[in-house]
């Protein structure tokens, strides 16, 4: 080979060395710019992305606080609940395993599907719940296919437990699932998607103090979203208890009294405003809530004819009936229209324009002062009160005696009743006030209403003096190690429109009605203690003079209300009480002995040291 031959060799050679160089040059030019692009310019956003394939954030929902009553006896308490939920990543083909877990635990599967739909609209690493509070029997289904079912889990959670079914349920409220329009509000800093609220009663009124502050928890997870490992735990911290004003025991007993009635039954501290017992009957039970009502038992409560859903409490209002002769009483003394010693005939009605207005005693009561005519609430007496006093100023009294308006109590949807004035009519009917509609003010017919609260605190202030008093519910706020966070002293929101000799007439009255020989509630009398109160009937159906029938033959929804309130003793009271029967017909043989029982169960009780 020549030497020139060999030069071309070395040549060509040089040249495919320089071209596989520059190809091998550019490839990891190549490689290096995707290193560049990936790591740095990317790096984050994948480092982020395999983070969440590895490692998960589980928030741990924090329990609510717990309820006591007066004596530290609990009511609601929490329970560990077991929540079925997916997260959509790590369930492969979500049809297919949510398919496979409907058959499993005998679930609709287009029910399961549609909490995904409705739900699933986020990240698809957020679990979603597909059904709270799950039987052992699916726990165990679950548990012993979870290899076959990716991405489903369980949650063990704290949920609401009422101890007592039914018991206070208009005062203890319950829960429900908080929604998107609620979140986006704000005004739950501790809440999640799925979580639950109070919704009802002072787990709604109390929300900010009972619902905890939910902990976190970082796991790492395998492809199918099992947890490897925990990395970091947050510890949620728990709601603060409450200790309310009820008295458990009392609270059943107005509860037992109210068993096949429709009504209401408080009960009060008079020097305080502390609520010893608030039922409202129809009841329900609050459980039935917990992980969210069947539609079932929810259209059950809705068509109740005696609207269990409804704090008769304070939510219904009703004619207060002879009861609102005790603000006749007051407006007729103060404006110096009658004195103790004022007396008035009855002879069992009063002819007024072209009328006879009746007294319930159709044979008259005879002569009659106040003290007397509040015993035997004498209808003649306070048709002549009445028109002496005028509907203005009967409203003016009502209103300053709390009637009228809310009583602040913190409970949702207060009813605040309707005191009837001449300007109120005319601006609603557009007619002017007609003198006999003032008689059937002044014996608590008409327009009048009031709710079962209302008439409770009103007694409350006769028999401590004058004071009305704010309704406390919740003594003291404390959380789990016992501190207390928070104290509600008693909160005075005015004074009866009347002075001590007013208010002295007006008990001595009150006390007859009960402790003399011709009161209408002589019959709930106590041995050793002496009880003041007010009988009502509120009229439902008006019947015609000649109508013949009996109460008894009227239809039941045509029965007369029955009203008893009273406060004892009378000398020196420390309970005050309110009873509405709803069509119960007679205040002093329907609602009075409900009342008599509740005043001898308290005083002879754990609170006879206050006497």
């Amino acid at each position: 080979m020549t030497e020139f031959s060999q030069n071309q060799d070395r040549d060509w050679i040089k040249q495919r060395f320089i071209i596989v160089s520059v190809c091998i040059l550019f490839v990891f030019a190549l490689l290096f710019l995707r290193l560049v692009y990936l790591q740095i310019i990317k790096g984050k956003e994948y480092r982020l992305l395999s983070e969440k394939n590895a490692v998960r954030l589980k928030s741990i929902k924090s329990p609510r606080g717990l309820v006591f009553d007066r004596n530290k006896k609990l009511l609601v308490d929490n329970r560990p609940s077991f929540n079925l939920k997916i997260v959509l990543e790590d369930a492969g083909e979500v049809q297919e395993t949510v398919k496979k877990l409907a058959e499993l635990i005998a679930m609709p599967f287009q029910e399961l599907m549609d909490y995904i739909a409705r739900e699933g609209k986020g990240s698809v690493y957020k679990p979603i719940t597909l059904k709270n509070d799950i039987s052992r029997d699916q726990l165990a289904i679950v548990e012993a296919h979870k290899f076959d079912l990716p991405g489903i889990h369980i949650d063990i959670e704290p949920t609401r437990y009422y101890i007592y079914k039914k018991t206070a349920a208009h005062l203890l409220g319950y829960l429900g699932q908080i929604n998107t329009k609620e979140l986006k509000t704000g005004k739950y800093p501790n809440v999640k998607s799925g979580d639950s609220i109070g919704r009802y009663g002072i787990e709604k009124s109390f929300e900010n103090y009972l619902q905890g502050k939910q902990g976190g928890r970082q796991v790492e997870v395998d492809a199918s979203g099992r947890t490897i490992k925990i990395l970091r735990t947050i510890e949620p911290v728990a709601g603060l208890d409450l200790y309310l004003t009820l008295d458990l025991d009392l609270q059943q007993t107005a509860e037992k009294s109210l068993e096949n009635k429709a009504g209401a039954v408080v009960a009060i501290d008079p020097d305080n405003g502390d609520i010893l017992a608030l039922a409202s009957n129809p009841s329900f039970d609050q459980n039935d809530f917990i992980g969210g009502i069947s539609s079932k038992k929810w259209n059950a409560l809705m068509s109740d004819p005696g609207k269990p859903m409804v704090n008769k409490a304070i939510q219904a209002e009703y004619p207060p009936a002879s009861t609102y002769k005790i603000i006749t009483s007051i407006a007729a003394l103060e404006e110096n229209h009658i004195t103790m010693n004022t007396t008035a005939y009855c002879p069992g009605f009063l002819k007024y324009g072209n009328r006879t207005y009746r007294c319930w005693n159709k044979n008259g009561h005879g002569e009659l002062s106040i003290i007397n005519a509040l015993a035997q609430s004498c209808d003649v007496f306070y048709y002549q009160a009445g028109i002496k006093v005028g509907v203005d100023k009967l409203g003016q009294y009502a209103m300053g005696s709390g009637l009228g308006k809310k009583t602040g109590i913190l409970l949702g949807n207060e009813k605040k009743g309707l005191v009837p004035t001449s300007a109120w009519k005319k601006k609603l009917y557009k007619e002017s006030w007609q003198g006999g509609e003032t008689l059937s003010v002044a014996i608590g017919q008409s327009y009048n209403l009031v709710t079962p609260l209302q008439m409770a605190v009103l007694t409350a202030a006769i028999g401590n003096g004058g004071t009305l008093y704010r309704p406390r519910l919740v003594k003291t706020i404390k959380d789990g190690h016992g501190l207390v966070i928070k104290k509600n002293e008693p909160e005075i929101t005015g004074g009866l429109p009347a002075s001590k000799e007013t208010l002295d007439i007006v008990r001595n009255g009150l006390l007859k009605v009960v402790q003399g020989e011709r009161g209408t509630a002589g019959r709930i009398r106590l041995k050793d203690i002496e009880i003041a109160g007010k009988t009502g009937t509120a009229q439902v159906y008006s019947m015609k003079t000649n109508d013949k029938r009996k109460a008894e033959d009227l239809k039941y929804s045509l029965r007369d209300h029955a009203w008893f309130v009273c406060y004892a003793p009378a000398k020196n009271p420390v309970i005050a009480v309110a009873v509405l029967v709803e069509h119960g017909e007679h205040g002093s043989s329907t609602a009075a002995p409900i009342a008599s029982a509740l005043i001898e169960q308290y005083i002879q009780g754990p609170f006879k040291e206050k006497i």
